[in-house]
């Protein structure tokens, strides 16, 4: 009954749904080109044979998959990645393999829904972490497509929420004929909010390698960079990069010739970023723009090269950690071999972070202060921040064996 007046709400929202895309489309969040995928208008042809389907809501959940994508593109299968932001496509565009290719996943409105699946009509699908939408689950289910939930994380407030709204989150998961959970605990709430069946084999982040990277471009980079010190805030959120300004500014007393390289987890914000830096009597070089790093700030604002930028400095701060919002993949910057720092809210991490903290390969803030503090201390100790930097690789690289027990759980679909 719920998911039926869900159903009726999102046709009756049907007459503002182009206004919305089309003001998402001028703030830059929607394709200007590609925008009729969101209305389940596709114009590349479906490839011939068994089609697999992954889908994730953004830049994390597709990249954190990588490696599942390109180990059944090795088997010789065909795989539709979706997603629904710009920065995810641009990227999925450029580190996809052949055999696998990135469409729009079409807004959850029921005409648009079924368009999607008559023009792909997909063999098996993939969900990752939590990103459901309902109609988009109920048609799959309805025309008895099996659908799977990848790397699935409930978090203390979801849990608490959903367990308030069973009646609206039981249908739902039981349109997956399998759930695998990040963890134990995942997969235990998973179970108690209506999975029919739930497991844990472990958290596929574990399974990446380190993003690629221009190989010439870093050298010419580190080069111009010379002895400076240089530290790096990559995917920072709205508030967060305020907040490193004024660090720089303060920080900058004592290292006159310090290098901030900022890169902002959604290059689409670089405008207002460097305007809030440049009022604080910042200079500020942007790589978008083939500008140097002969500046106070260095914003990373291009597409598909944080490889790149991870690996231009020995310490990292991993942003979406200083505000609410609950931080991003740490695991990247350190399979670079950087000495990385998060804030005190990744909660979305909660279980790698305690563990790579055990480990003594991660540093946790209380705040900006407390990073202030940190990055003065670990720029002058070279040797603590090696060892910090090694066991924090060692810890990120040691569980690749996930990826063999993901395709060994989901082979019963991925071969049928």
């Amino acid at each position: 009954m719920i998911l039926e007046a869900y159903r009726a709400l999102s046709y009756a929202m049907y007459p503002f749904l182009k206004v919305f895309l089309a003001w998402r489309r001028y703030k830059g969040k929607e394709d200007a080109v590609r925008g009729t995928e969101r209305l389940g208008i596709y114009t590349r042809k479906r490839p011939t044979g068994r089609l697999l389907w992954i889908h994730g809501a953004s830049v994390g959940e597709c990249l954190s998959h990588m490696p599942l994508i390109e180990a059944l593109v090795e088997k010789g299968h065909q795989v539709l990645v979706t997603s629904g932001t710009v920065t995810s496509a641009a990227i999925m565009e450029k580190r996809l393999p052949k055999g696998a290719f990135h469409q729009y996943i079409p807004v959850d409105y029921p005409v648009y829904v079924r368009r999607f699946f008559k023009h792909f009509h997909p063999d098996v699908g993939f969900f990752i972490e939590s990103d459901f939408w309902p109609n988009m689950l109920l048609e799959a289910h309805r025309r008895k497509m099996p659908l799977i939930l990848l790397n699935g994380r409930i978090s203390d407030k979801s849990f608490r929420r959903w367990k308030r709204a069973l009646w609206f989150i039981r249908p739902l998961l039981r349109c997956f004929v399998l759930t695998l959970g990040q963890t134990e605990e995942d997969a235990r709430r998973l179970t108690v909010l209506g999975s029919p069946q739930a497991a844990c084999v472990g958290n596929i982040k574990f399974a990446a390698v380190p993003p690629p990277i221009d190989e010439e471009e870093l050298v010419s980079i580190r080069n111009a960079i010379g002895d400076r010190p240089v530290w790096v805030a990559g995917s920072t959120h709205s508030n967060e990069e305020e907040q490193i300004g004024d660090m720089h500014i303060r920080l900058k007393t004592k290292y006159p010739s310090l290098l901030t390289v900022l890169v902002p987890r959604h290059p689409n914000r670089c405008d207002e970023i460097e305007r809030q830096l440049i009022k604080k009597g910042l200079t500020v070089h942007r790589r978008s723009r083939g500008e140097d790093v002969n500046a106070d700030i260095y914003l990373g604002d291009t597409m598909g090269e944080m490889g790149l930028f991870y690996r231009l400095a020995p310490l990292v701060f991993v942003g979406g950690s200083l505000v609410p919002f609950g931080g991003q993949n740490m695991l990247e910057p350190m399979r670079t071999g950087a000495c990385t720092l998060i804030g005190p809210y990744a909660f979305n991490f909660r279980e790698i972070v305690e563990r790579a903290k055990a480990a003594e390969g991660l540093i946790e803030v209380p705040d900006v202060h407390g990073l202030e503090v940190s990055l003065d201390v670990l720029m002058n100790k070279h040797i603590d921040r090696q060892k910090i930097s090694e066991k924090g690789r060692n810890f990120a690289s040691g569980e690749t064996a996930v990826l063999d027990r993901v395709i060994t759980i989901l082979k019963p679909w991925i071969d049928a």
